[in-house]
């Protein structure tokens, strides 16, 4: 596409507000153009912006009105005799954007600074990107213009991947001290998980599952009664293993494997906790349960190919951020050609440590994710056709995290 040069300068709430405009338009394009109060709530709103604001209806109508005057907004006359004022952006004419660079220059004006890894997870709603690499040729075509639209900053302390930021005015690199703005989640706070080293780690999960099993199974044998989702998720799974083994990776006391099965699904339980494997055993005498851990999980019995489906329903709560790139590509290696996984995970990132548990004591950790970081492991694993699903706790019947679902196939092989 052919653009145009002139990169306007905008300021903090110019940003926010045209940032705003162009997410909605994709996004709930039935409500666009917009009311002044819905563009002032999706300014506003505590998800998905960086820093998190509290504009009034005066400082967005404001902004607007030099947008307008900059030709970057215009103002829509409803039709049918209503006097209600709507608003459209025009940035992406006027900068001549394709659609992969108007979602990275969105992303960038809402977020703040991105890796092109967390690009790739947050234009996922505005533009679908194959893999990273898409989202690198993109940022280079956006740098590459004569008045350059990105720029890659230096990492921080602490970060992996170099970041970028948009060009069309200044960007706060971090949170002032003493402001209200949320700060970035930090991917690398789960890492404490591992000071001792993976191996005591495990001990320690599976001491823990081994002296709660039974009171575990009396507490959630039931839980997906109250869980609609979660329901819908595995019997969709099973329907798309479509009689092919399925293997339930970190089965606990066996309710996600029954479930499963119910749904028609041949399925066994593997656990990495012998008191777990035992319990289930025990409560679901027709299906077939074995220790193993989830990244080694053995082939089905006669299909040395692999697995229809795994479902890993929480099993990777005691690891690191870290290790979620190799246990999901060997979950991913487990399945044959063409094979799903679903797996659902806390969203944080934070470690809770548990000293209680179900009535006895324990001593183990558990790990809420970054959403980008659990999604980049999940490109990064070849996986292909990405859903995932995002919500919040069901009151009393679960911890109360918001959780995230991914569904997932292998691709072919070559």
């Amino acid at each position: 596409m052919d653009h145009v040069e002139n990169r306007p300068s905008l300021d903090a709430v110019e940003q926010r507000v045209v940032g705003s405009l162009l997410e909605k338009e994709r996004t709930v394009p039935g409500s666009y153009p917009m009311t002044l109060n819905a563009l002032r709530t999706a300014c506003n709103q505590s998800s998905s912006r960086w820093p998190v604001v509290d504009f009034d209806e005066g400082t967005v109508s404001d902004a607007l009105d030099r947008l307008k005057s900059t030709g970057l907004a215009r103002m829509v006359h409803a039709s049918h005799g209503s006097r209600v004022v709507k608003y459209r952006q025009v940035l992406d004419e006027k900068l001549g954007l394709d659609d992969e660079e108007r979602a990275v220059l969105t992303v960038l004006l809402l977020r703040g600074p991105c890796s092109s890894g967390e690009l790739r997870t947050r234009t996922e709603r505005l533009h679908r990107f194959a893999d990273r690499s898409d989202v690198d040729a993109v940022l280079a075509r956006l740098r590459e213009r004569p008045e350059p639209l990105v720029e890659e900053v230096p990492r921080r302390a602490g970060q992996h991947d170099e970041r970028w930021i948009h060009r069309l005015g200044p960007v706060d690199l971090a949170p002032a001290a003493g402001t209200s703005a949320a700060p970035s989640p930090d991917p690398f706070a789960t890492e404490a998980l591992l000071a001792a080293g993976p191996v005591a780690r495990d001990a320690r999960v599976v001491a823990a599952y081994d002296g709660v099993a039974g009171a575990y199974a009396d507490a959630l044998l039931d839980e997906l009664d109250a869980k609609p989702l979660d329901r819908w998720l595995l019997e969709r799974l099973a329907a798309l293993a479509d009689g092919g083994p399925v293997a339930d990776a970190g089965c606990g006391p066996g309710q996600v494997a029954f479930h499963l099965a119910a749904a028609g699904a041949d399925v066994t339980g593997f656990d990495l906790a012998p008191g777990m494997v035992a319990e289930a055993r025990r409560r679901f005498p027709e299906l077939p349960f074995d220790v193993a851990d989830l990244t080694g999980l053995p082939a089905p019995g006669g299909q040395p190919d692999g697995w229809s489906a795994i479902a890993a329903w929480y099993s990777l709560v005691h690891l690191a951020g870290s290790e979620l790139r190799p246990a999901i590509a060997l979950l991913a290696a487990a399945l044959r050609p063409g094979g799903w996984l679903a797996f659902a995970v806390h969203l944080g990132p934070e470690v809770r440590h548990v000293t209680e548990l179900f009535g006895h004591d324990v001593d183990v950790d558990f790990a809420l994710h970054d959403q980008a970081q659990v999604l980049d492991a999940v490109a990064t694993a070849g996986l292909v056709e990405v859903e995932w699903y995002r919500r919040g706790p069901y009151p009393g019947a679960e911890v109360e995290t918001e959780r995230l679902y991914v569904l997932a196939r292998r691709g072919p092989a070559s």
